[in-house]
């Protein structure tokens, strides 16, 4: 992978984490920066630029999507669950 793709996708990979801890509900923070990691795990021996391509213009657009579940789950309160307390976190 060229260097500035190998940053490119590292970028892309810390911007959807960023964005995913904005989520307000915990399960859908958990979830979300669960499948990031997983899915950038499983897809990290790739070595075809094709796919890379396919991959980062995926990565891309569900960047969006998070985005725009995070500005919608803000516009609605919700309350804290109890794993959410400072004591358990």
């Amino acid at each position: 992978m060229a260097a500035s793709s190998r940053a490119q996708v590292l970028r892309l990979y810390r911007a959807l984490l960023r964005e995913s801890q904005r989520f307000s509900g915990y399960n859908y923070r958990t979830y979300a920066i669960r499948r990031i990691r997983d899915a950038f795990r499983e897809n990290k021996n790739i070595k075809d630029s094709e796919e890379i391509e396919e991959l980062v213009n995926k990565a891309k657009a569900n960047l969006e999507i998070i985005h725009r579940q995070v500005t919608i789950g803000q516009l609605y309160s919700t309350e804290k669950l109890v794993i959410e307390s400072p004591g358990n976190t």
